[in-house]
């Protein structure tokens, strides 16, 4: 039977409940397909998985995104072959490994102009902009908008997909250095959380009439910043939780605020079906290729080193994206 290294913990914790271990694979089902992996996607939602913020049965592997060859396909499986070049971003959970077995209708099969490391450095991150501002706030040329954490993965994608689409926009970094790269990427108006205030600085930037929307992938530190950001009916869309869950929520604020709405949307609500994730990755692709969307080499990380990927990523330091090369 043919083995795989993965990384795999037996109880939730910190990085250090990651250990590098050798397992067999496991027979492929109809459906399925086999793929070695060239490059694994790092993604905050593994350390939610690892540290138990969201549940998994123990014990397990982590990580859900990766890209690399098909080496077998199962019965009923007919758009992707062995050889071809794929990516995925929806697990199943397991990706921080040397093969992994997934359902072959996530495979996403990559342009020539992709490798496996802009792949994996951006699918997921790109995927997630894509739903975030092309459809549940579609943006359109001329509107001022705020997104948070702007030097982040995502963050990065969303500035210049949003400068693309003609709007104007607002990052918030947590240093000076950052606000330097986003600047650079072409955001508009740069706010260092650290040292000013969201809320006042939108309003000066806007002469007072603030945003329609705001989207926020930091959570709890940012929630109430974030409602005061927008203007009456406004929307706040709430998508991460890298500074910790938003939780005690008094929902008359909505109201006193302008009668504000809030959605906690998750990306795998929108791309449910094959034809609904080629759609999105086919968007997100063709705002790379036309040149919209640049991106950055990835910080890359040996597959043992996988706990050193998940403090980096943690302590808020880095910029861009993380890799795992088994």
């Amino acid at each position: 039977m043919s083995k795989m290294t993965r990384i795999e913990i037996n109880a939730h914790g910190g990085p250090e409940q990651m250990q590098l271990v050798e397992r067999d694979l496991p027979e492929l089902k109809p459906g399925q397909i086999l793929v070695r992996h060239e490059a694994i996607g790092v993604n905050f939602i593994d350390t939610y998985h690892r540290s138990g913020l969201y549940q998994l049965p123990m014990p397990t592997g982590l990580g859900g995104e990766a890209a690399g060859l098909v080496e077998a396909v199962g019965d009923g499986v007919a758009h992707v072959k062995v050889g071809d070049r794929v990516a995925y971003c929806s697990g199943p959970i397991g990706s921080y490994a040397t093969h992994n077995i997934i359902d072959g209708a996530t495979a996403v099969l990559l342009p020539t102009s992709i490798t496996a490391k802009q792949a994996v450095s951006c699918l997921l991150k790109g995927l997630t902009v894509q739903y975030l501002i092309r459809q549940i706030y579609p943006v359109q040329q001329g509107e001022t908008v705020l997104f948070h954490a702007a030097a982040g993965g995502v963050g990065q994608i969303a500035v210049q997909w949003l400068k693309a689409l003609g709007a104007t926009v607002i990052g918030t970094v947590g240093s000076e250095e950052k606000a330097d790269l986003v600047k650079a990427l072409g955001c508009d108006h740069v706010i260092n959380y650290r040292t000013e205030s969201a809320p006042e600085r939108v309003k000066a930037i806007t002469d007072g009439a603030k945003l329609p929307v705001v989207f926020d992938g930091v959570g709890k530190d940012t929630f109430e910043d974030s409602l005061d950001c927008l203007r009456p009916r406004g929307l706040m869309v709430s998508f991460g939780n890298a500074s910790g869950a938003v939780d005690g929520v008094n929902l008359g604020i909505l109201a006193s605020k302008g009668s504000l709405m809030v959605t906690r949307p998750t990306l795998g609500h929108f791309i449910p079906t094959r034809a609904a994730l080629e759609a999105a990755s086919n968007d997100f692709f063709a705002a790379i290729a036309s040149g919209a969307i640049k991106i950055a080499d990835p910080t890359e990380y040996a597959l043992a080193d996988a706990a050193k990927a998940h403090i980096d990523l943690q302590s808020r330091k880095t910029t861009g994206s993380l890799v795992l090369i088994p």
